[in-house]
């Protein structure tokens, strides 16, 4: 049986690398937050809620490495650090956001599902 779509291996990778940046538990947060205008650390630490300074960091690096924030340091003292989308990052705001809206809308059905699927299976290991 021949596939239906024909894929490329370093298309799936490529992909999926993409995938796990915007999808992990923080990014799509820090992007949804940096949405309504360039933010100091201090301000998105707050505005994200229950992350870590070390687990910002970190978020903030890897949508700065892949191009969807930049890092502007401003020579005050102390330093300012200003976080902000690029053009790139402000093109993935729009999917980030019809994701949010859509898991919004969706929580009780994706809830209701669950639970069925537990009430058959025995709950979740």
């Amino acid at each position: 049986m021949k596939p239906r779509h024909a894929h490329h291996s370093e298309d799936c990778r490529a992909v999926s690398a993409i995938l796990q940046r915007v999808g992990d538990k923080w990014s799509a947060l820090v992007v949804t937050k940096l949405g309504a205008g360039a933010m100091r650390f201090g301000e998105l630490k707050a505005a994200v809620g229950g992350i870590s300074q070390k687990m910002l960091t970190t978020t903030l690096r890897g949508l700065e490495r892949d191009g969807f924030v930049t890092r502007t340091v401003f020579p005050t003292i102390p330093p300012r650090v200003d976080y902000e989308l690029t053009e790139l990052g402000r093109e993935l705001l729009g999917p980030v956001m019809a994701l949010v809206s859509w898991a919004t809308s969706n929580t009780e059905r994706i809830n209701a599902a669950r639970n069925a699927f537990d009430d058959r299976s025995g709950p979740a290991q």
